[in-house]
């Protein structure tokens, strides 16, 4: 028995006074209509409805049982109006999964105007460079690079490809110089992230093939903002995405080194669980990136 459907049958016929223009309102038999309201009474035990060929009364538990299906009809209805709102308006909280330099560059400049065009919507934004399991942890939608991993039953949309390079600020290459070829920088002290395959050498690819080179890590970190702030104070050579620059390159506040030699070029791609049924406010939050990476297949970060 759908008891949902028998509930709103039972208070359509007392609403209407009989089972005959309730099925009719309802556009169902006759018949129908008499049997679900018979399934609901045996569900309950008791008898709702006095029936005569003449007139139809609620019995007195009758009574008392149509009050609270109304409550419960009311609140459903409201339920389903507010539902489709935010289903049609962008509204409610946002949750957001992001790599932290991603984060704390591109989403820092761009989250304000997000939130200005969409002011109904609250952002609760989670950054960090582990794997994020979307649904279980009950994100809406993340921002991964190709080192991270996700399930592949999600959507992906690409923003585009971020080269990582070595830079340095200009005060650090007037006292020591730059480096000519990879191998000089194991002379250099070198800012670098606090992950095995890095704390002691840098991979470098060429036409002529993949060279590993030996540095000497002055810093490690997991933190992109505290390597960045030891780039900028000129204590050595970093390897960074070409989106965690920002304006330091633009401003001259870093400069970069070894730029014919390429290290990795890495996709940075906006996840989220499904295409159908998206509610407005991540509907809204993936338009509005899309449309500010409008070239998925280059690097929009890469300053030259």
């Amino acid at each position: 028995m759908d008891r949902l459907q028998s509930m709103r049958v039972f208070a359509k016929v007392v609403e209407q006074g009989s089972f005959v223009a309730a099925a009719q309102v309802l556009d169902m038999s006759n018949a129908v209509v008499t049997r679900l309201v018979a399934d609901l009474e045996n569900h309950l035990g008791i008898r709702l409805l006095h029936r005569s060929t003449r007139r139809m009364a609620l019995t007195e538990p009758g009574q008392a049982y149509l009050e609270r299906v109304r409550q419960i009809l009311d609140e459903i209805d409201e339920a389903e109006a507010a539902a489709s709102v935010l289903s049609t308006k962008p509204a409610g909280t946002l949750h957001i999964y992001s790599q932290i330099g991603f984060g704390q560059t591109q989403l820092a400049r761009l989250l304000p105007l997000y939130s200005k065009q969409y002011p109904d919507v609250q952002l609760d934004v989670t950054l960090s460079d582990r794997t994020a399991d979307l649904i279980e942890e009950g994100f809406d939608v993340g921002i991964f690079s190709v080192n991270q991993k996700f399930d592949v039953s999600m959507v992906a949309r690409q923003l585009g490809i971020a080269e990582v390079l070595l830079c340095a600020s200009p005060a650090y290459i007037a006292e020591h110089g730059a480096p000519q070829a990879p191998e000089d920088l194991a002379r250099h002290a070198c800012l670098n992230f606090s992950l095995e395959h890095l704390r002691h050498h840098w991979t470098f690819q060429s036409t002529e093939g993949t060279s590993v080179i030996p540095i000497a890590s002055k810093v490690m970190s997991n933190n992109t903002e505290l390597l960045r702030h030891c780039l900028l104070a000129g204590m050595g050579i970093a390897m960074r995405s070409s989106y965690t620059l920002g304006d330091d390159m633009a401003a001259g506040r870093v400069v970069r080194v070894l730029p014919e030699h390429q290290i990795n070029k890495v996709a940075v791609r906006l996840v989220y669980p499904s295409r159908r049924l998206l509610s407005a406010k991540v509907r809204s939050f993936v338009d509005f990136m899309m449309a500010q990476f409008p070239h998925p297949d280059c690097d929009p970060w890469l300053v030259s």
